[in-house]
């Protein structure tokens, strides 16, 4: 007589890359899972890819939930949006007190607020839960970033800490916070994707278009950089990039990819909610504007065949250059980090989060695409000063900076005198510099707008709220 599957602990909405590879990581791991998906392509997969594994699958709700023993943990890796909201109605007939949804997704973290209050008031469960990491981080482990009830994390913390990536003995999860505390870090976590991803663009460009090196020459720069100080992830994937070859046409595939990359959300609703909040963020601002601007493709066509397309000669000695465009890439990273953890500290005050930032910096060590050795100076400049007012303030931190800034200024000298697009890096050190400076021009904006709108202005040498009739003119 055969003997029934045992309830699985854990189950898996939706089965495309992401959620199919992290249900075979739980699995791998010896914890019994159950996927659902309505896709019976995608079910097909997962049973070739499963066998051995306690591994079970359903192609219709109700059976997929029979499938979990109570009180049911089931994890959604669907697309942001109106997609989590039908598979949650899906759910919720079925679903009993106290289950637990964890949504895995990029869900705007306003989003995950409104869901979670929704779900508490019927007695059940509901978390946001960044994961970074791509494909081969879901399978092998990825960076988690939980928040929500912390009693609901508690149910699932050992199959999270034994699936996420390990540094140094350490897994790259840690509950974050209440409510959408987890979404927002991933939010930002992309953010700082965003910023770092661009400085290597503009990187990769002053090498090629500025220099005119090869994509050979530019990979080996690149792979250089991965083992100094420069060490990451996305340093890393790009050497390989640069080095790949199209077999198709026999070319640098680099070459022959389009130019264009549209924004898709998350880098975008940092740069936004950075604005509600009054918080900074050039690096990732720029970033977002120049994904947008080079989808203008009809527009820089014809603005290039009037203008020109190309940069003017002599940029300077290579090795000068190289030497320059590695420290003031060190530098762009550390303060485009700096700018995202300035982010989630007030986020942290705002929204109530309580968020330690010195562990937000541990769990982004490993398995997360912005990975890098930075990563771990940070954390103990957040360990060592727990209320750090900027990341820079940090003595290690501002010196590593601070000794790179002539390199910063010399390619952004250099950029703007060739007609070299370095935006990300010229929003870096305006930004700085702007920051270091205890008297900056506002002064003058608080003048104007009393001028034409009597919206008032403060003094500096007394208390108190000041309006002036500026001109008796004003209003004729």
């Amino acid at each position: 007589m055969s003997r029934k599957p045992r309830k699985a602990q854990v189950g898996m909405v939706g089965l495309g890359v992401m959620g199919r590879n992290f249900l075979l990581n739980m699995a791998e791991h010896g914890f019994s899972a159950a996927g659902y998906d309505k896709e019976p392509a995608k079910l097909s997969l997962l049973h070739s890819e499963a066998m051995g594994l306690p591994v079970q699958w359903a192609g219709d709700v109700k059976s997929f939930l029979e499938l979990l023993e109570p009180p049911r943990a089931v994890i959604l890796l669907v697309p942001a949006g109106p997609v989590v909201d039908s598979v949650i109605r899906d759910l919720l007939p079925q679903l009993e007190i106290g289950d637990l949804l964890v949504d895995a997704g990029n869900s705007h973290f306003t989003d995950t607020d409104i869901r979670g209050k929704t779900l508490q008031a019927k007695g059940v469960h509901y978390m946001g839960m960044g994961i970074s990491g791509g494909e081969a981080g879901a399978r092998y482990g990825p960076s988690l970033m939980p928040g929500g009830p912390q009693a609901a994390y508690q149910r699932i913390q050992t199959i999270l800490e034994t699936c996420a990536a390990q540094v140094e003995g350490e897994p790259c999860v840690t509950y974050l916070g209440p409510g959408s505390a987890g979404h927002y870090v991933k939010m930002v976590h992309n953010g700082i994707e965003y910023g770092m991803m661009q400085l290597i663009a503009e990187t990769y460009d002053l090498l090629r278009r500025g220099l005119g090196l090869g994509d050979g020459e530019i990979g080996d720069i690149f792979e250089r950089w991965s083992q100094s100080d420069l060490n990451s992830y996305l340093v890393e994937i790009t050497a390989d990039i640069i080095r790949k070859t199209d077999e198709i046409t026999g070319k640098p595939l680099v070459e022959v990819v389009q130019d264009s990359a549209r924004q898709l959300g998350t880098g975008m609703w940092a740069s936004q909610d950075a604005m509600e909040l009054h918080v900074p963020t050039p690096t990732i601002d720029t970033a977002v504007a120049m994904r947008n601007l080079s989808a203008l493709q009809d527009i820089r066509f014809a603005m290039g065949g009037k203008y020109g397309g190309r940069i003017q000669p002599n940029i300077g000695k290579s090795s000068d250059i190289l030497e320059h465009a590695g420290r003031a890439l060190y530098a762009g990273f550390i303060l485009t980090y700096a700018q995202g953890f300035s982010l989630m500290g007030a986020a942290s005050h705002t929204y109530a989060y309580q968020l330690d930032l010195a562990a937000v910096a541990r769990i982004w060590r490993g398995g997360c695409i912005i990975r890098s050795s930075l990563l771990e100076h940070i954390r103990s400049s957040f360990e060592r000063q727990p209320n750090l007012l900027y990341l820079l303030l940090d003595e290690a931190l501002g010196e590593a900076v601070d000794v790179r800034l002539p390199s910063l200024r010399h390619i952004v000298q250099v950029g703007a005198e060739v007609g070299l697009p370095l935006p990300a890096f010229m929003a870096l050190l305006a930004s700085f510099d702007s920051l270091r400076s205890t008297h900056l021009p506002a002064n003058l904006i608080q003048a104007q707008r009393d001028y034409f709108g009597a919206h008032t202005y403060e003094r500096v040498d007394r208390r108190g709220i000041f309006h002036t009739e500026w001109s008796k003119d004003i209003g004729a």
